[in-house]
Protein backbone atom coordinates (compact mmCIF):
# COMPACT_ATOMS: atom_id res chain seq x y z
CA UNK A 1 0.00 0.00 0.00
CA UNK A 2 1.39 3.41 -0.90
CA UNK A 3 0.66 6.52 1.09
CA UNK A 4 -0.50 9.53 -0.85
CA UNK A 5 -0.88 13.17 -0.04
CA UNK A 6 -3.41 15.92 -0.64
CA UNK A 7 -2.35 19.26 -2.03
CA UNK A 8 -3.99 22.54 -1.03
CA UNK A 9 -6.68 22.04 -3.69
CA UNK A 10 -7.59 18.55 -2.40
CA UNK A 11 -5.96 16.80 -5.36
CA UNK A 12 -4.63 13.30 -4.67
CA UNK A 13 -0.95 12.58 -5.34
CA UNK A 14 0.97 9.31 -5.08
CA UNK A 15 4.65 8.57 -5.52
CA UNK A 16 5.18 5.95 -8.22
CA UNK A 17 8.24 4.74 -10.08
CA UNK A 18 8.69 5.08 -13.82
CA UNK A 19 11.07 2.41 -15.14
CA UNK A 20 13.33 3.32 -18.02
CA UNK A 21 14.14 0.94 -20.86
CA UNK A 22 17.46 0.14 -19.12
CA UNK A 23 15.71 -0.75 -15.83
CA UNK A 24 16.42 2.38 -13.80
CA UNK A 25 13.45 3.53 -11.69
CA UNK A 26 12.65 7.23 -11.35
CA UNK A 27 10.26 8.28 -8.56
CA UNK A 28 7.61 10.84 -9.54
CA UNK A 29 4.55 12.29 -7.86
CA UNK A 30 1.52 11.41 -9.97
CA UNK A 31 -1.92 12.98 -9.75
CA UNK A 32 -4.86 10.58 -9.53
CA UNK A 33 -7.27 11.88 -12.18
CA UNK A 34 -10.66 10.17 -11.93
CA UNK A 35 -11.70 11.79 -15.20
CA UNK A 36 -8.90 9.98 -17.05
CA UNK A 37 -9.99 6.49 -18.08
CA UNK A 38 -6.54 5.13 -18.94
CA UNK A 39 -3.57 3.91 -16.88
CA UNK A 40 -1.01 6.68 -17.11
CA UNK A 41 -0.40 9.92 -18.99
CA UNK A 42 2.95 11.71 -19.03
CA UNK A 43 4.69 14.33 -21.09
CA UNK A 44 6.13 13.06 -24.40
CA UNK A 45 9.60 14.28 -23.46
CA UNK A 46 9.52 12.19 -20.28
CA UNK A 47 8.37 9.06 -22.14
CA UNK A 48 11.09 9.50 -24.73
CA UNK A 49 13.80 10.16 -22.11
CA UNK A 50 12.77 6.89 -20.41
CA UNK A 51 13.33 5.10 -23.71
CA UNK A 52 9.76 3.87 -23.90
CA UNK A 53 8.71 2.52 -27.28
CA UNK A 54 6.01 4.45 -29.08
CA UNK A 55 3.17 2.38 -30.53
CA UNK A 56 1.01 3.25 -33.52
CA UNK A 57 0.19 6.67 -34.85
CA UNK A 58 -0.88 9.50 -32.52
CA UNK A 59 -4.51 9.41 -31.45
CA UNK A 60 -6.93 12.29 -31.00
CA UNK A 61 -8.72 12.09 -27.65
CA UNK A 62 -11.21 14.21 -25.76
CA UNK A 63 -9.88 15.91 -22.63
CA UNK A 64 -11.37 18.37 -20.16
CA UNK A 65 -9.69 21.13 -22.18
CA UNK A 66 -11.00 19.89 -25.53
CA UNK A 67 -9.55 17.53 -28.11
CA UNK A 68 -5.83 16.76 -27.93
CA UNK A 69 -3.41 14.47 -29.75
CA UNK A 70 -1.55 11.80 -27.77
CA UNK A 71 1.18 9.33 -28.57
CA UNK A 72 0.84 5.80 -27.22
CA UNK A 73 3.75 4.18 -25.41
CA UNK A 74 4.32 0.93 -23.62
CA UNK A 75 5.69 1.89 -20.23
CA UNK A 76 6.68 0.25 -16.98
CA UNK A 77 5.40 1.57 -13.66
CA UNK A 78 6.51 0.44 -10.22
CA UNK A 79 3.99 0.61 -7.37
CA UNK A 80 4.69 -1.05 -4.02
CA UNK A 81 7.76 -2.76 -5.52
CA UNK A 82 5.46 -4.41 -8.09
CA UNK A 83 6.17 -3.78 -11.76
CA UNK A 84 3.34 -3.14 -14.22
CA UNK A 85 3.56 -2.81 -18.01
CA UNK A 86 0.81 -0.45 -19.11
CA UNK A 87 -0.33 1.61 -22.05
CA UNK A 88 0.80 5.21 -21.56
CA UNK A 89 -0.55 8.31 -23.21
CA UNK A 90 2.12 10.84 -24.06
CA UNK A 91 1.06 14.43 -24.48
CA UNK A 92 2.75 17.75 -25.03
CA UNK A 93 3.07 20.12 -22.09
CA UNK A 94 1.56 17.80 -19.46
CA UNK A 95 2.44 19.43 -16.15
CA UNK A 96 1.70 16.37 -13.99
CA UNK A 97 2.01 12.65 -14.53
CA UNK A 98 -1.56 11.35 -14.34
CA UNK A 99 -2.78 8.07 -12.89
CA UNK A 100 -6.10 7.05 -14.41
CA UNK A 101 -9.06 5.19 -12.99
CA UNK A 102 -7.93 1.86 -14.45
CA UNK A 103 -5.65 1.57 -11.39
CA UNK A 104 -8.78 1.32 -9.26
CA UNK A 105 -9.48 -2.08 -10.87
CA UNK A 106 -6.30 -3.45 -9.32
CA UNK A 107 -5.72 -1.20 -6.28
CA UNK A 108 -8.00 -0.13 -3.46
CA UNK A 109 -8.26 3.63 -2.93
CA UNK A 110 -8.90 4.88 0.61
CA UNK A 111 -9.54 8.60 1.06
CA UNK A 112 -10.46 10.24 4.34
CA UNK A 113 -9.90 13.99 4.18
CA UNK A 114 -10.88 14.57 7.81
CA UNK A 115 -8.33 12.00 9.07
CA UNK A 116 -5.71 12.94 6.46
CA UNK A 117 -5.60 9.36 5.17
CA UNK A 118 -4.84 8.61 1.54
CA UNK A 119 -3.68 5.18 0.40
CA UNK A 120 -3.62 3.18 -2.81
CA UNK A 121 -3.00 -0.51 -2.46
Amino acid sequence: MIQGEFNRFGELFFEIGLMSADGEVFPVMALLDTGFTGWLAIDNQDAESLGWVRNNEPQDMQTAQGEARFNLYEGKVVIEEEEFTVEVLGGDELVNSLLGVLWLRTKRLVVDFTMGVLTLG
